[in-house]
């Protein structure tokens, strides 16, 4: 009997949203129709959008890509045999010979666009669940230790070490006779689970949270995980229960993610199923019990706090700090937060040692971060690179340059509330220090490029505009703070130029207090994008200069 050519067509949303679906269905139709025997994937994207639908074949020498693909492209790929790897205008040759996947160092995205995102199987065969192997064959305390001398940082933009956190949680205790908390039917352990630790004794008890509300512009990495490669999230929440003694988690993911939900869900059911989660993960002494909750549309409960009031079924409301939620977090009990590429950056510390990531990256910025490229931008796209690599690298090595061919004028990094990049900096390796220490921030390693036609003023008012509408409103400088910067900057921009200096410094110290007196980086955050474009773009706001003595 024949073996079936294996053909790979993408079900990420990307991909999606540019045809994939009907591609794949042409595909299957055409191989019926012709007699071909084919076996017909469904994976995860490769991070190249330009090429989507990228469809790839397996052929003896390796998988051979091409795209973009149409559905009216299908008839004429047969007939060069594509799936055989015949030459076609939309031949692209060995999908791993492409420069721009080629040049990465994928640790992180090593699975993606490679498996079926739900096969269990798959994840297996490609290293998935040896790190949460190794978590259960060593003590608690080593697997946190693992991950301090990893250097993880929080990759969701305050970069804090993820160690630290989870040595917070896994140290907490309750109260001499406190009983284990159980705050509510939703968030209460199934009936019969005793909250047991490896050594049988009634624990406090705890959550692991992942923030999966990716709202940043120009950001798309969490989506592509919990869509692509679920398992490696999974995995990493559930290494961080061993290591801290959760029990339960929760995925808290925002409801403009659709296809994320649903994969997630599926493969949380199927790892269940397979005793990856449930009472005795993998046979051990240790329950872990995971569920999706979904968002209802608010960018500020992407601040951990908020996100916590929400999965707890109030308004989503920054909540004052201290306590911190490590140790009274959901439900009031100890908690370890992190967002998805956090966790999902764990296993392959577990399965392959902290010194192997550790030699990634540069100073105390070790490991790699998946950066989305995304904006004016010839060449949209994921590249995983190590900490180190330049902007000028990766928006014309990667990302060729402006999609409108014009020349490069601002990027903005780490989201709405990041700054714009100049030019003076494009040069400057990337890595958390380095970076603060000019302004800039990595955030959630999101890039949002901008061309020279761009009007960097109007780009600022935006961030105002944007905090005025998403602010939760609990604290004063950013309720009241992001209204009156959007009117200060309509003075500067349209107002008497004689009256420019004084507004100027009314904004600068209107900024002042937006970042030293809100409650979360809402509004802490907000002035970084203003300040930024009114310091290294002051032309646009009509200025001939950045008059930054008026801060």
């Amino acid at each position: 009997m024949t073996t079936p050519i294996r053909i790979y067509v993408p079900r990420d949303s990307a991909a999606l949203a540019l045809g994939a679906d009907e591609v794949a269905a042409v595909i299957a139709l055409q191989a019926r129709q012709r007699g071909i025997s084919i076996e017909l994937v469904r994976n995860s994207s490769r991070g190249m959008f330009w090429l989507e639908p990228l469809v790839e074949v397996e052929t003896p020498l390796g998988r051979v890509a091409y795209g973009p693909v149409q559905p009216e492209d299908v008839d004429s790929l047969f007939e060069a045999r594509f799936h055989t790897g015949g030459t076609h205008p939309l031949h692209l040759g060995l999908t791993d010979e492409i420069p721009y996947l080629k040049k990465q160092e994928r640790l992180t995205f090593a699975r993606m666009g490679i498996t079926d995102p739900v096969s269990l199987d798959d994840y297996q065969a490609h290293e998935g669940y040896a790190g949460l192997r190794k978590a259960l064959s060593i003590a608690p305390t080593e697997v946190v230790q693992q991950v301090l001398d990893s250097g993880l940082r929080g990759r969701g933009g305050a970069a804090f070490p993820a160690g630290i956190k989870w040595k917070t949680v896994a140290a907490a205790q309750a109260p001499q006779g406190e009983r284990r908390a159980a705050p509510s039917r939703a968030a209460a352990p199934p009936e019969g689970d005793t909250a047991a630790g490896r050594g049988g004794e009634p624990l406090l008890q705890k959550y692991v949270v992942c923030n999966a509300d990716e709202g940043d512009s120009g950001t798309f990495s969490d989506r592509m995980t919990m869509e692509g490669d679920p398992y490696m999230l999974i995995e990493g929440m559930t290494i961080a229960a061993m290591a801290t003694g959760a029990t339960r988690g929760y995925i808290y993911v925002r409801s403009e993610y659709p296809h994320a939900i649903a994969t997630l869900n599926e493969a949380i059911a199927r790892a269940t199923q397979a005793g990856f989660l449930g009472d005795s993960v993998l046979g051990s002494c240790q329950a872990f019990h995971l569920e999706v909750r979904k968002g209802a549309g608010s960018y500020v409960c992407g601040e951990e706090t908020a996100m916590l009031e929400s999965i707890e079924g109030k308004r989503g409301v920054v909540r004052a700090k201290p306590p911190i939620p490590a140790l009274k977090g959901l439900f009031g009990q100890p908690t370890v937060i992190n967002n998805v590429i956090t966790f999902a950056s764990v296993p392959i510390i577990l399965a392959r040692g902290a010194a192997f990531y550790a030699d990634y990256g540069v100073g105390r910025s070790k490991g790699t971060l998946p950066i989305q490229l995304a904006g004016n931008i010839k060449y949209g796209g994921l590249v995983e690179k190590a900490f180190g690599v330049t902007l000028r690298e990766l928006m014309y090595e990667y990302g060729g340059g402006t999609a409108s061919g014009r020349p490069i004028k601002a990027v903005q990094v780490g989201g709405p509330l990041g700054a714009y990049v100049p030019e003076a900096h494009w040069d400057l390796p990337m890595d958390y220090e380095g970076w603060t220490a000019v302004g800039a921030t990595v955030g959630h390693g999101g890039i949002v490029v901008h061309d020279d036609t761009a009007d960097l003023s109007k780009l600022a008012r935006y961030a105002m505009t944007f905090c005025a509408i998403e602010s939760c409103g609990k604290c004063t400088p950013c309720r009241i703070g992001s209204t009156r910067g959007v009117e200060v900057i309509d003075r500067i921009t349209s107002g008497d130029t004689q009256q420019k200096p004084q507004q100027v410094k009314l904004l600068r110290d209107l900024c002042d207090t937006m970042v030293n007196g809100s409650l979360c980086a809402m509004g802490g955050m907000t002035p970084f994008p203003v300040l930024s474009a009114l310091n290294h773009y002051p032309e646009d706001f009509g200025l001939s200069n950045p008059d930054r003595k008026a801060a």
